[in-house]
């Protein structure tokens, strides 16, 4: 390349960078070209709303941005994207309002739906940085995370109709969301608030949608559970999803872990579980099919757990509605068990004999304690002293046995006296002095186990039931959550960041009971020393691995267990020194002895394991 090319392709290039800069974009324009490719984007991002959110404490309604110029762009993809329900994907978000005595819920016409419902008669507590104790509003199905949206199949397409735009109407209690299509079709949602009531009838309704391929309906339900209450440790624990497969009994997902299931079965209801709060879904026809997801989060996280709920509708020839049921509100046993189909279940009273024990005795005894004394706390101390009395037979037995056993002290120290330098020979022949007198060394133990169904559904029922919610008595403001008398400067691991008084009261009545059995305990009933040492050891290291255990617990399951102590203590001293006649166990051991024996064959296999022990001693006493 000569001189002259050079210089004639430079001036080529000096005029083209002229030309650009002469031709530029302004800064208007490059901002409107900018505005208009993110309005494409927001339209090919599902993540990315096409109309921007109002503020939810806001009513007024805004009108998208990106189709404020009739871009016929826009109206393309949205074409695209929606199918037949495109006119509905865009427009205005509206929000309206249902009201009774008892809740508010607040609709958004953006997907039809609940995006907050306010619970009148309830209040969340929250602590403040000084660790004072503030009430707020209770709500649910508030999070701007939650969704509650239909997916409906349109050729190919998977719709959303938590992206469309419904056109309310409200006709008294009742208020209606319609997303229609352009060929006639549409989809409707109806919700009727039922006067002082937490139910809401619900119905969702469709017709004309191409969908040729005939694929079903699914409902997709995405809740993050709120923390309600103080110990969110309990409240994590006992949140969940509850379900009843129809025909069949209710079940859960798991309590503590994260969990999944895929239900093949008809599913009467589901129900997305707080501790006290639920929102169930309870189908007229039952869904087809689902698939349920708990996912819990981390201790930091705002949310408790993540719930995640699809379900089919019925996809069958000339259905084109499903009817539901809607209970917005709290864990109360009456109100759920009104609305039939178990529904109760999703209190966590416990399985079995314990849930049994909880519905059917427990709770009915303290509701009827509750409406005649008025006091939550002072029903807890009243239906501690009914349970100690009815279980007194039980608790006489045990300390009659005990006292049978320590009559025979004196024998069996003479035997350990005789034996000191043997201590298998003592253990056999203070089991044939059991024999001898027929005494039952576990006599005492076993009634103790007769009580544990009692005592394993009590520990259930106080952090189950919602009459102990936010009810105080004495210094425990929320006998549903643990009474911190004084607040620590840091956190202890097991103990939290508090100390619980009444757990200090059960523990101190525990060691004074442990102290006081101490006294009276029979050390001949081994023959080994360092066991029994050892035993009495695990007798008061138990209180304080109590104390560590009960100390974020209910202050109702604690004060019970106080009562329940201080009553024991009481029952225990008067009935061996008053009740029971010592002189009179002396008469009936001498008795039994002097009394021909019926020889069981358990005994015999005891007396026959007693003898070949004592013939192997004998033998490798010869031995050495």
């Amino acid at each position: 390349m000569d001189k002259k090319q050079m210089l004639g392709f430079g001036l080529i290039l000096v005029l083209l960078a002229l030309w650009l800069y002469m031709n530029q974009p302004t800064e208007a324009e490059r901002l409107e070209v900018q505005r208009k490719q993110d309005s494409l984007a927001r339209v090919e991002n599902q993540d990315i709303p096409i109309t921007p959110q109002t503020n939810a404490n806001n009513t007024d309604t805004v009108l998208s941005d990106s189709l404020s110029g009739n871009d016929a762009a826009v109206t393309e993809r949205l074409t695209a994207q929606y199918g037949a329900f495109a006119p509905a994907a865009s427009g205005k978000e509206e929000f309206s309002t249902l009201e009774n005595s008892e809740m508010k819920i607040k609709f958004s016409s953006k997907g039809g739906r609940i995006v907050d419902v306010l619970l009148k008669g309830y209040k969340k507590i929250i602590e403040n940085e000084d660790k004072e104790e503030v009430e707020v509003p209770l709500r649910l199905m508030e999070d701007e995370k939650d969704r509650f949206e239909y997916l409906v199949p349109l050729n190919n397409q998977m719709i959303s109709t938590q992206d469309l735009y419904f056109t309310p109407t409200v006709d008294g209690n009742i208020i209606r969301f319609r997303a229609e299509t352009t060929n006639g079709g549409y989809i409707e949602q109806a919700y009727q608030l039922l006067p002082e009531s937490f139910q809401v009838e619900y119905q969702v309704t469709w017709d004309q949608l191409p969908n040729s391929n005939q694929q079903p309906i699914t409902l997709n339900w995405l809740s993050y559970l709120d923390k309600l209450e103080k110990n969110t440790q309990f409240e994590r624990t006992y949140s969940t999803i509850h379900y009843k497969p129809q025909d069949e009994r209710t079940s859960y997902t798991s309590y503590t872990s994260n969990d999944e299931e895929e239900l093949t079965n008809k599913i009467k209801w589901v129900a997305h579980s707080n501790q006290f709060f639920n929102t169930a879904l309870l189908a007229d026809q039952a869904f087809e099919d689902g698939h349920l997801q708990v996912t819990t989060l981390d201790e930091n996280n705002p949310d408790l757990k993540k719930l995640h709920s699809q379900l089919t509708l019925p996809n069958k020839m000339g259905m084109n509605q499903f009817n539901m049921e809607m209970y917005i509100g709290p864990n109360d046993y009456k109100k759920l068990r009104e609305m039939g189909h178990e529904l109760e279940d999703i209190i966590p009273f416990g399985w079995s004999i314990f849930g049994t024990i909880n519905r059917r005795v427990i709770r009915p005894l303290f509701v009827f304690l509750d409406n005649i004394i008025g006091s939550k706390g002072l029903a807890i101390l009243l239906l501690t002293f009914l349970v100690k009395m009815a279980l007194y037979p039980i608790t006489y037995k045990m300390l009659y046995s005990q006292a049978k056993t320590q009559a025979l002290k004196p024998r069996m120290d003479k035997l350990k006296e005789k034996y000191k330098d043997d201590s298998k020979k003592v253990q056999m022949e203070t089991m044939k002095l059991y024999q001898e007198y027929g005494v039952n060394p576990v006599g005492g133990c076993l009634p103790m186990l007769l009580q544990m169904p009692i005592w394993f559904a009590l520990y259930r029922f106080f952090p189950a039931s919602i009459e102990f919610r936010q009810a105080s008595f004495l210094w425990a403001p929320d006998l549903s959550s643990y009474d911190a008398f004084f607040h620590l400067p840091f956190d202890i691991p097991m103990l939290g960041g508090h100390i619980s008084l009444f757990t200090i009261l059960y523990t101190i009545s525990m060691i004074g009971y442990t102290y006081y059995n101490s006294k009276i305990m029979t050390q001949a009933s081994t023959g080994n020393e360092e066991m029994m040492k050892m035993m009495k050891v695990m007798q008061y290291a138990m209180p304080f691995m109590f104390f560590f255990f009960f100390n974020n617990y209910a202050s109702g399951l604690t004060a019970y267990l106080f009562f329940s102590n201080l009553m024991t203590i009481s029952q225990t001293v008067v009935t061996k020194n008053f009740v029971i006649d010592h002189d009179k166990i002396n008469r009936e051991l001498d008795a039994y002895k002097k009394k021909p024996k019926k020889t069981s064959k358990f005994r015999e296999r005891l007396n026959e394991a007693i003898k070949e022990q004592q013939r192997q001693q004998e033998l490798k006493k010869k031995q050495k």
